[in-house]
């Protein structure tokens, strides 16, 4: 029998207990919060992992659910707190919460007297964005504030709509903050000394004035994404408000000082028509031309600008049946997929190559989806449709299939995006569901067992 020095021994034993380590952390499930709408890096993506990758036959686990008022913007999450920003009566009234238990924080609410003047309820229609210890909400009358996120009080607010004179709008305000470093950016299709101005930052910290984006086109409902192109930091803005004749399309903006780089039309024609889905960086490889894909449904399609280094624009390619209503699509693998069409019954979901605008395909995945939200993890790709269907979905340049789905609830206009953080699905019920259940959030539970 071979005898082994003592210290081989040692050394064999701990060699084996950091290669269980190594193996342990491996499978250990990574997790990220969810402090903005659109996800921890604004393209409807996660890290997460560790996921529940087959559904019980009972359904999802709820851990707990709240009540909600009118509104569609989705929750932002971030260290264990979760905001919610609804309407209750006359009042805007964002909520934090325990995100594991749902229990209750704190509650900031102002006065905000709405009625729309197209339908579509009275808002609001944006989510709240968790930055530094701040919340930020901007509501449907046009009013900004900044809140404390660990107490919930008021540091400052700029009433937006009176003090750049913002126009009206069909649905009201609609477009999510965006914040970059120390501003905080607002579409407001206003006027600023007798100029009209697009967007304005504010200093996250004291809501100073910091810039103005100068640009005849209005704000629109999609909210603006940050991107590196060419060496800069920029806002991507998929503008256009209401207006005769209709006017709108893709601003590209300096984050540094709101000088407008790059400016690429797209609006349907008729003037009933809004920009919904946000800007998607579909390619942006250093010493190559930035590609940026924008769309809607009222007849103009999705469009792909080639962004030079210059900021000059051309048009990489355009498909008029190639339009998300106010899903934001994925971009993986060399494409673009997103579910198409201005009604639940003309929804399929459809993917395009980047590179030549080709389109590859396109399913209806067996109907029940209509025009879903898509969520891509490490485990794989989500998709929740407007009815409250909750699907595992694979998708490639190949092909769509669906691998595992269930019915969180019945109801329509489930139309906010779902957010996920520490496996932690919460999923906006917008409507009353067919047991009577009125509109409500709920959190389930997909964390692997």
């Amino acid at each position: 029998m071979k005898i082994f020095p003592l210290t081989a021994l040692i050394a064999l034993f701990a060699s084996t207990v950091l290669r269980i380590s190594h193996s342990v952390a491996a499978e250990k499930p990574v997790v990220a919060d969810w402090p903005h709408l659109l996800g921890p890096a604004y393209n409807c993506t996660t890290p997460e992992s560790g996921l529940l990758r087959k559904f019980p036959a009972e359904g999802l686990r709820v851990l707990w659910e709240m009540p909600l008022g009118n509104g569609m913007g989705g929750p932002a999450i971030i260290v264990g707190r979760i905001v919610v920003f609804h309407r209750l009566a006359d009042k805007e009234t964002v909520e934090c919460r325990d995100a594991a238990t749902g229990k209750s924080e704190w509650k900031f609410d102002y006065a905000a007297p709405y009625q729309p003047r197209y339908g579509g309820g009275t808002g609001p229609r944006t989510s709240p964005v968790i930055a530094d210890g701040r919340v930020f909400v901007f509501g449907v009358t046009g009013r900004l504030h900044c809140l404390d996120l660990a107490t919930g009080k008021l540091i400052w607010e700029h009433d937006c709509a009176r003090e750049y004179s913002m126009k009206p709008a069909f649905f009201g305000f609609g477009s999510t903050p965006l914040v970059m470093g120390s501003r905080v950016i607002v579409q407001i299709g206003g006027v600023m000394d007798g100029k009209p101005v697009n967007s304005v930052a504010f200093d996250t910290a004291t809501g100073k004035l910091l810039w103005a984006a100068a640009h005849e086109w209005g704000a629109s409902y999609a909210s603006p994404v940050p991107a590196r192109l060419h060496g800069r930091d920029c806002v991507l803005i998929f503008a256009g408000g209401l207006s005769r004749p209709a006017t709108g399309g893709l601003l590209v903006v300096d984050a540094a000082d709101g000088k407008v780089l790059a400016a690429a039309p797209h609006r349907a024609a008729i003037a009933e028509s809004v920009n919904v889905s946000s800007p998607v960086v579909a390619s942006a490889e250093e010493g190559k031309g930035a590609r940026i894909f924008v769309s809607e449904v009222y007849t103009a399609g999705g469009l792909c600008v080639e962004v030079a280094k210059d900021f000059t624009t051309t048009t990489a390619w355009h498909g008029g049946d190639f339009g998300m209503y106010w899903m934001t699509p994925l971009v993986r693998d060399g494409c673009i997929f997103g579910f198409t069409g201005q009604s639940e019954q003309l929804a399929e979901l459809a993917c395009r190559e980047v590179a030549s605008g080709r389109e590859l395909w396109r399913d209806d995945l067996g109907r029940g989806f209509g025009r879903a939200n898509l969520l891509a993890t490490a485990d794989g790709v989500l998709c929740l449709g407007e009815f409250g269907e909750l699907a595992w979905i694979g998708i490639s340049p190949k092909g769509g299939k669906v691998i595992e789905r269930t019915k969180l609830f019945d109801a329509p206009e489930t139309w906010t995006p779902p957010a996920l953080s520490h496996g932690l699905l919460y999923v906006q019920q917008n409507e009353p569901d067919r047991d009577g259940k009125r509109p409500r959030l709920i959190c389930y539970d997909l964390r692997a067992k």
